[in-house]
């Protein structure tokens, strides 16, 4: 198999026949061995039903179907488990990528990249709550992670199946998908790509969903930086809060000792013990840190969805 294509779709009905009919039309004339695999992410408006029937007439469709809705990121995981190509591409599957892109980014990929992301560089949504906010969280990650792109939002990606199967994606991580990959010293790239308005269904995105991005963040930047050395963090401010409080103790015991100055009632001496006491806190969680980090690496993974059936 050469290529295998992720789609994630939650209530996609009206979308689900012209996306498949785009893909095989632009992918049919390549002559490239393809498998499409549709993550159906606990849909409810009978996108299941419509994909059953794509699946009896293209057995090259694929069907992974959720018990319940476990959110794009489980589904994007899902699919990456399951891809069986050299080269694999993520896509939304609500038409508002372009299949005619594909050929194109896997031709860049062959330039010797590991990843390929794409850039909705006219992007076709509102201005206020979609690409403003968008614009704002791209600028704050990509300062973050030292990995500056684009456009981190846009599913269409291009990747080699090592990488894309290296990937351990739960929570609302497809966001950071580019941090993460080049946290695995992966070769990123990105190119424009189009974009087209939507033109039947319901947007699953809004401007509360990129408020939680910077919670995420924190959570990317702690997992690429800190996450096999959690007492280089932890440990840091622990030390550097126990010497402040443990020298302002010092020096208060030396006036009292050699000065004979009164410490009742300082405010001082209370953020000198406050200080020392928080210090030997954060020690102690970095210690406990590099426990769970242990137990975490070396423990069996358990998986972020459950599958009620598969179509193949």
């Amino acid at each position: 198999m050469y290529l295998s294509l992720v789609v994630p779709v939650y209530n996609e009905a009206e979308n689900l026949a012209p996306l498949c009919q785009q893909i095989q039309a632009v992918l049919d004339p390549t002559g490239w061995s393809y498998e499409l695999i549709v993550v159906d992410d606990g849909s409810t408006d009978g996108s299941g039903e419509i994909l059953t029937d794509l699946h009896a007439q293209d057995a090259r469709i694929k069907v992974i179907r959720f018990r319940r809705n476990f959110g794009q990121t489980a589904a994007l995981a899902a699919g990456f488990d399951y891809a069986n190509g050299e080269v694999i591409v993520s896509l939304d599957g609500d038409l508002q990528n372009d299949p005619a892109d594909i050929p194109r980014l896997i031709a860049k990929l062959h330039e010797g990249y590991d990843l390929v992301n794409g850039w909705r560089f006219n992007r076709q949504d509102p201005f206020l709550h979609r690409r403003l906010p968008s614009q704002i969280a791209n600028h704050i990650i990509g300062w973050t992670t030292k990995v500056k792109i684009h456009d981190y939002g846009c599913t269409l990606k291009a990747f080699r199946c090592d990488v894309a199967k290296g990937l351990k994606l739960y929570g609302e991580m497809h966001r950071f998908i580019p941090a993460l990959v080049g946290d695995l010293g992966a070769k990123i790239t990105e190119m424009p790509v189009t974009h087209h308005a939507r033109t039947r269904g319901v947007s699953k995105y809004g401007l509360a969903r990129t408020l939680w991005v910077i919670i995420d963040l924190l959570t990317v930047k702690f997992l690429t930086s800190y996450a096999t050395r959690p007492s280089h963090l932890f440990g840091f401010v622990g030390l550097l809060t126990l010497l402040v409080g443990g020298g302002i103790t010092t020096l208060l015991g030396i006036e009292r000792i050699f000065f004979g100055v009164e410490l009742a009632g300082r405010p001082l001496l209370w953020l000198g013990i406050l200080l020392v006491i928080v210090g030997v806190q954060f020690l102690s969680t970095g210690l406990l840190g590099e426990m769970l980090a242990r137990t975490y690496h070396e423990s069996q993974q358990k998986p972020v969805y459950l599958i009620k059936e598969v179509l193949e």
